[in-house]
Parts: C-alpha cells; sequence; structure tokens
C-alpha cells in the first residue's frame, strides 16, 4: 500500500476498512495536524484485534456509538503532477446521547481508498479533521477535504479509477495516547466504508494549432494539436495514445462550436488532419474523456481567412 512520505504504521479500520495509519508530513501541516493522524493512528492498530486480524498488546478501543450517511463528495478529483489537490466532503454524523461529539478530544475525518475494503491498495485523507456542528442532540452536519500531494509520490498510474469513501471517529475521553497511564479501552473507536464513490482522475491537457495564418480561402489548413495527461508515476505529462478526439470550429461572432471531424491520437499523443480554409473562426480538438481521465477542451485558435 502506497502512503505518504511519513509512515507511523500500517493498520486496518475495525469491522472492514483497513487503511494506513500515518502521520502528515510536516511540510505539509502543522504540528497538531501530525499528532492528531499519530493519535488516531495508534487507535485504528489496535482495533485490528477487533476483527481478528491481530493482536493488540494494550487491548482494544470499545465500539462507539456512531454512523454515517449523506456522504457527499465531488463526482471526479482532476490530480495533476505537482499541486496539491483539496476535495471537499460533507456529511452527517448520528451518535448516541453519550457521545460528546464537542470535546476538543473528539476526531471523526472522511476517507477515500482504493479497492477493496477489507484490503485497499491506497487511501487519501485530509489534513486535518473534519469539523462538525450539531443540527440536533444526536445528530451533526460535518466537512472535512481530502487532500492530495501528488508530488509526494501519493499514487500510481494504477490507481486511478474509481475510489470508495469512509468516514471513521475516536473518541480520546481525556486519553492521552503518548502518556504512561493511556487505557485504549477507555477510547471509542467506529469506522464506517462504502459511503460513496468519486473518481480519481490523471488531470488532462488538450493543445491546438491551427496554419497557416492567414490563409486563403479554399486552401488547406492544417491543425496540429496534443493531448496528454498527468503520468504519476513519472511526476510527468506523457501523450494520451489512441484517443477519440473531435476537431471543432466557430466561426467568427458565433458562440457555438460544431465537429469538423473525429480522429484518434498517434501512438505519442499527438494530432494532425487537414480541413479547408473558408471563413473566419476558431478550431479546437476537444476529448470527450474516460474514466482514469478527464473531458478537456483545446483554447480555440482563430484563423484569419482572407
Amino acid at each position: 500500500m502506497r502512503n505518504r512520505a511519513t509512515v507511523a504504521a500500517v493498520s486496518a479500520l475495525s469491522g472492514a476498512l483497513a487503511l494506513s495509519a500515518f502521520a502528515v508530513p510536516a511540510a505539509q501541516a502543522d504540528d497538531s495536524a501530525a499528532s492528531y493522524r499519530a493519535a488516531v493512528a495508534k487507535v485504528r492498530q489496535a482495533a485490528q484485534a477487533e476483527s481478528g486480524r491481530a493482536a493488540a498488546a494494550e487491548g482494544e478501543p470499545y465500539a462507539l456509538n456512531v454512523s454515517f450517511s449523506n456522504f457527499k463528495i465531488a463526482k471526479a478529483v482532476k490530480v495533476g503532477t505537482t499541486e496539491h489537490v483539496a476535495t471537499t466532503v460533507t456529511y452527517t454524523l448520528t451518535h448516541g446521547a453519550e457521545v460528546n461529539i464537542a470535546a476538543a478530544d473528539f476526531i471523526t475525518d472522511p476517507i477515500i481508498y482504493r479497492g477493496s475494503a477489507t484490503t485497499p491498495d491506497n487511501m487519501l485523507y485530509g489534513n486535518k479533521p473534519a469539523k462538525c456542528t450539531a443540527t440536533s442532540a444526536t445528530t451533526a452536519d460535518c466537512k472535512g477535504t481530502i487532500d492530495v500531494y501528488p508530488g509526494n509520490h501519493e499514487l500510481l498510474n494504477s490507481d486511478a479509477g474509481t475510489w470508495r469513501a469512509a468516514a471513521e471517529a475516536t473518541a480520546f475521553n481525556g486519553q492521552d495516547p503518548d502518556g504512561e497511564t493511556f487505557d485504549i479501552t477507555k477510547v471509542g473507536y467506529k469506522s464506517q466504508s462504502g459511503l460513496g464513490t468519486t473518481l480519481v482522475q490523471r488531470n488532462s491537457k488538450l493543445t491546438v494549432n491551427a496554419s497557416p495564418e492567414p490563409v486563403k480561402k479554399g486552401k488547406p489548413i492544417t491543425v496540429t494539436g496534443k493531448l496528454s495527461r498527468a503520468n504519476w508515476d513519472r511526476g510527468t505529462y506523457n501523450g494520451y495514445v489512441n484517443q477519440p478526439v473531435n476537431l471543432q470550429f466557430r466561426k467568427k461572432g458565433s458562440n457555438t462550436y460544431t465537429t469538423v471531424k473525429s480522429l484518434k491520437t498517434n501512438s505519442t499523443g499527438d494530432l494532425k488532419t487537414t480541413v479547408t480554409a473558408s471563413v473566419d473562426g476558431y478550431f479546437r480538438y476537444t476529448f470527450a474523456g474516460t474514466t482514469t481521465t478527464p473531458a478537456v477542451n483545446a483554447t480555440g485558435d482563430f484563423i484569419d481567412v482572407q
């Protein structure tokens, strides 16, 4: 399982979801965020024993009386090669009257994972816990983020596609995970998987160039371009090969593009075709997208027909 640069442990979420437990790199988050990650990691690791996958030397957290619903995340998360991407997540937290979600050491956060719930290939989460606002004595609306740092090799190309959603909550109840008297059996913990899905996609780029310019009416115009997408393995953008792309044209003074012809990218992601010059306007290539790669339109290139 891939994980962030600083690894604290490898663990499983009790009941169903096995995830990595590690701290956020100091360069990306403050000390409090790193501390909270490490603290929750310790509880998660102990929770393995509850599902029979490992023996917890210091006991197990008790099952926290909470559940999660109404999980909402963007349909797609577009990730490039270097820039941090943050995606907002909202969900409803329902809890027993005995659970104090306003306590300073009550923590809940959203997670997305790739693969199966029990043996995920990868997972992503937020730098900081979600913030919850009580809507009744036993429900709250929570808002957090999923933070992605492709420059830290969090993703491989094989990770592109459908990811599933989960959420967790931890009530430390005054217990200090770093303290000598830490009693994990007094800590409550609950995780819930299968709350939704999103696409984590390799960001795409598309270019176009129409020439010569100006051009005489009735003469050929050569339209070139390139479709590329993020290569998370290498940290670069590379051509997206053998993909269907439409060449579109918009007359000067119009707001509507119409498809002129369809073609496919070559073995390097390049595009090249010819059309006949008729009137002034803009040419562009457009790509409809795939599960792993988002749709993209090239910025129209103006051609002056004389």
